[in-house]
């Protein structure tokens, strides 16, 4: 596995990928943040450096359709390994159409016991978003629990509103409570046990906030918390009493005559549902670790069947047993990269970190060369992203323009996660907030690259910014409540994001492709090697210059 050089392309420059996560293209209105904050460094290489739009959701990304909205992990997967890889939903579905994940070892392990006096338990997040699950995955699974002879079924939901509409938990709740009703007989006990929100427990991601996990422990295995007579109930009073939005309720317990119905006990079994790995692995672990286990006092740990969905990490293992085999992900540019000797540099803050590292490797923890790679991580603030909209920005640019200046590496890479996690609260002030923010960091790195004769591809994952309220399908305008404000959108977006050449050494050494819409993510890995003077492998699509 190696590079094949170009005659006489090779520079001896730094090439840099900065992905702007969240940002796409739409039209400017009054919902769009990107288009309203105050970007002159943005609008500015828009305008006077080529800019080709990339597909960046649906089945550019490995999504099971162009109705899916793309999402960081799979649009990493894409960045940086040059290809598509069919992923976790589409697996999860193929998977479950075929009846291969019944016939499963796994299932019938999980099963068993349920099937007398144990209960199986399903937890995950309890929406149609597509991103991190999907809830006809798990209603084919009860389904089949039922068929199976399980006799307990107890579920365990985590509220949206962040990759589906932020109020819009009742409208997944109360058809589901219908759903139940109808399966539910005398020999299948089927019933929510437990919920909160995905933002408030349980779904922490890269060991930033492990207080979430021991939060959704309590509340699903302990059954400790406030308690309510149904899912709907505590929704209502939560809204009523917080105003927050479904992603930030706070958890809640099902009890009935005063007692939790759904516990984790001794011989149950659990499955996570979700297939996306990173907010699946400290949950994970909290069930599968022994007495080692330091995070926080699980006061009681019950022997359990314990299944993921997917294997969240294929590296560590985690989880042991898991229902759908995950893609392999192979052939990437950090691999083709190392074995060419090239150096490199990854940085981001801890919230998007494990994209530039885990996902942009094709879903591998650690690094190819310890000699040739250096990883950074920029510790992330735990305070709502809307109250410190500039997040680590700064501090991420300073330690970028100093690995530039330093000219140890010549490929490297950086994530601004501002766009996507501001954009997910759904407050339009604090995101063009973090617009204008990520802008000055971004003059600032510019300056940098010019100094030390670089060039950029600067792009983005997947849109969320750039829509940030809900859209009337019909005349493209955006939508609006009862009392004339924006009906706020919290999840990715559709929409097309940019690829820009930033370029002031070399322009003239190769064609900018024709923009004829047929380029997705993957084409950033062949365009990245191509400005470091290589031929792209032949297994990657193709990049969006050609060298002359």
């Amino acid at each position: 596995m190696t590079l094949k050089e170009i005659s006489g392309a090779k520079k001896n420059r730094p090439v840099l990928t900065i992905v702007m996560d969240g940002v796409g293209i739409a039209p400017a209105n009054e919902a769009n943040a990107v288009s309203l904050a105050r970007t002159p460094n943005l609008d500015r290489i828009m305008k006077e450096y080529p800019v080709v739009e990339l597909k960046a959701h649906g089945t550019a990304v490995g999504l099971p359709s162009d109705d899916d909205m793309g999402n960081s992990e799979v649009g990493h997967n894409a960045l940086g390994s040059g290809q598509v890889f069919a992923q976790g939903a589409k697996l999860v579905s193929q998977s479950i159409e075929s009846e291969k994940i019944f016939n499963s070892a796994v299932w019938a392990e999980l099963t068993a016991a349920p099937k007398a006096d144990a209960t199986l338990h399903f937890i995950g997040l309890f929406s149609d978003g597509n991103v991190h699950s999907h809830i006809d995955h798990l209603k084919a699974m009860i389904d089949r629990a039922k068929a199976d002879g399980v006799r307990r079924v107890r579920l365990h939901i985590l509220l949206d509103g962040r990759d589906v509409g932020e109020t819009s938990a009742l409208d997944y709740v109360n058809p589901f409570e219908a759903y139940l009703d109808s399966i539910r007989s005398a020999d299948f006990d089927v019933m929510i046990a437990s919920g909160g929100g995905r933002m408030t427990i349980t779904m922490d991601r890269y060991e930033a906030n492990w207080a979430m996990v021991e939060l959704g422990w309590k509340t699903h295995v302990l059954g400790e918390g406030r308690t309510f007579a149904s899912a709907k109930e505590a929704i209502e009073t939560f809204r009523a009493e917080t105003g927050v939005i479904d992603q930030d309720l706070p958890p809640f317990v099902i009890a009935k005559d005063g007692v939790p119905v759904g516990t984790v006990e001794d011989g149950d079994s659990v499955v996570f549902f979700n297939f996306r790995g990173d907010r699946a692995i400290e949950i994970s672990k909290t069930f599968e670790a022994g007495a080692d286990f330091d995070k926080f006092d699980r006061v009681r740990v019950p022997s359990v069947v314990y299944a993921g969905m997917l294997e969240y990490d294929g590296d560590l293992h985690i989880p042991t047993k898991y229902l759908v085999s995950p893609p392999e992900i192979t052939n990437t540019m950090g691999e083709y990269l190392t074995s060419a000797g090239i150096s490199q540099y990854a940085i981001s803050e801890t919230q998007k970190y494990g994209h530039v590292t885990y996902f942009w490797n094709g879903n591998k923890s650690g690094k190819f060369s310890e000699e040739l790679e250096t990883y950074v991580e920029v510790p992330s603030d735990i305070v709502p992203f809307e109250q410190r909209p500039w997040m680590k920005c700064a501090e991420i640019t300073d330690l970028l323009i100093e690995a530039l200046e330093s000219g140890k590496y010549e490929c490297l890479r950086v994530n601004f996660p501002n766009g996507d996690m501001v954009g997910h609260t759904g407050s339009l002030e604090a995101t063009v907030c973090s617009m204008e923010a990520l802008d000055l960091q971004l003059g600032r790195i510019l300056k940098a690259l010019d100094k030390v004769g670089g060039v950029a591809v600067i792009t983005a994952d997947h849109g969320n910014a750039d829509e940030m309220a809900e859209t009337d399908k019909k005349t493209g305008a955006p939508k609006r409540n009862k009392d004339g404000s924006l009906k706020a959108k919290t999840s990715h977006t559709l929409n097309r994001v940019p690829c820009i050449i930033y370029d002031n050494v070399s322009r003239d050494t190769y064609d900018v492709c024709e923009d004829n819409g047929q380029f997705g993510l993957s084409a950033v890995a062949a365009t990245v090697v191509n400005l470091l003077g290589y031929e792209k492998p032949e297994m990657w699509d193709d990049g969006v210059i050609k060298l002359k």
